[in-house]
């Protein structure tokens, strides 16, 4: 039961609830995710006006959502990054 395909969707949508819960504009949170080998890039795209929401002052609020991810994927053993794209 514990299938890669699971996993990786619900970190996936563990990054987009996050997202939206941040963003005036929810509708417009996407999560893309690329797998690069040992790596999964999860690319986060939001509307322009949101984006310092999502990235918050000096960044913290990008490095606190590197960290959930971080913990998320720690079971995997398969490395994992943000992206926040424009």
């Amino acid at each position: 039961m514990s299938g890669g395909s699971d996993s990786t969707a619900s970190i996936k949508d563990l990054i987009q609830f996050l997202a939206r819960t941040l963003v005036d504009q929810p509708d417009a949170v996407e999560v893309d995710e690329v797998d690069e080998g040992d790596t999964t890039v999860y690319e986060l795209i939001v509307a322009k006006e949101d984006l310092g929401k999502v990235i918050g002052k000096q960044g913290r609020t990008a490095r606190a959502l590197r960290t959930v991810l971080s913990a998320a994927t720690t079971k995997s053993r398969k490395r994992a990054v943000l992206e926040i794209l424009e």
